[in-house]
């Protein structure tokens, strides 16, 4: 069963809407349920990326929320207006405002109706990375854990922009892959071309989910070790969630983590990476 936290005016773009709507998959729930059901629980609190549709967020996050092995905590999954308005999702970089109003709505309604929870942690894909910790900067709620794939933001926000969020963390993860083809060459705008700006100048900004963090994470901030993906895996941006209705074999056992370099993949890839996600997710938030 999947509970949705719906922040979308509209099915298909559109903005954020007036209020925070509670499904359970297609049925409308009076969020006054809430507080009984989180009460003294842990609560994961998973959204979707960029270019998402509502059917297609939900197909994402009700997978992913089969795969994962976390049988003693709340899951609650957050869709969001992140479906680009032209150009097939080239303009993410501005979608960012609609992450950060999304955040806004979301972290009073988590305070109203979450607060009576052990603790909230969270996991996102991609974009959702920045509605996640303006979440978590602005909710007053406990808050344990985030694990962030793919992230489509700067590989310096730990550090930087929300290194407040962060630090409020008991544990962030990252996931993060070079052969994620979407981030490299749709992230950042400010490399204005290739080869203009490189990795080697002050003025670059890479993505969290090609690179992981950067260097100058301060101490008071856990970013849990081994987040990059074996490069010969050719782990996609789409890789992470799953994308049908019937989800990939799994779950996978726990603990499973990011092995090193040279790790020839597992036998079921591709069609299995969700599932490896959600079994990497699972070790990291239990």
């Amino acid at each position: 069963m999947t509970y949705f936290l719906n922040l979308r005016a509209q099915a298909v773009g559109g903005g954020v809407a007036g209020s925070v709507s509670l499904w359970n998959e297609n049925v409308y729930l009076d969020p006054s349920i809430l507080p009984d059901l989180v009460r003294g629980q842990d609560v994961l609190i998973a959204t979707h990326g960029f270019n998402v549709t509502q059917a297609e967020g939900m197909i994402a996050l009700s997978g992913w929320g089969s795969l994962l092995t976390l049988p003693d905590m709340v899951y609650l999954a957050v869709l969001w207006p992140g479906d680009s308005s032209w150009a097939f999702g080239l303009d993410y970089p501005v979608e960012g405002s609609e992450a950060i109003s999304s955040a806004q709505l979301l972290a009073p309604f988590l305070d109203t109706y979450c607060s009576s929870a052990m603790s909230l942690s969270f996991a996102s894909h991609s974009l959702g990375a920045r509605m996640v910790l303006e979440t978590i900067r602005r909710t007053q709620c406990p808050v344990k854990s985030a694990v962030l794939m793919a992230g489509a933001i700067d590989d310096t926000c730990l550090g930087d922009e929300y290194h407040d969020a962060a630090a409020k963390l008991e544990s962030v993860s990252v996931l993060a892959s070079k052969g994620d083809d979407v981030l490299e060459w749709a992230f950042p705008l400010g490399n204005l071309a290739s080869g203009v700006v490189t990795r080697d100048s002050p003025y670059w900004h890479g993505a969290l989910g090609r690179y992981g963090p950067s260097d100058g994470i301060p101490a008071d901030v856990t970013v849990t070790p081994l987040w990059q993906i074996p490069d010969d895996w050719n782990y996609g941006h789409h890789n992470y969630l799953p994308r049908a209705i019937v989800p990939p074999p799994g779950p996978y056992p726990v603990p499973e983590n990011i092995p090193p370099q040279g790790t020839p993949p597992p036998v079921d890839f591709p069609d299995a990476t969700p599932a490896w996600s959600a079994a990497i997710a699972s070790t990291r938030l239990a």
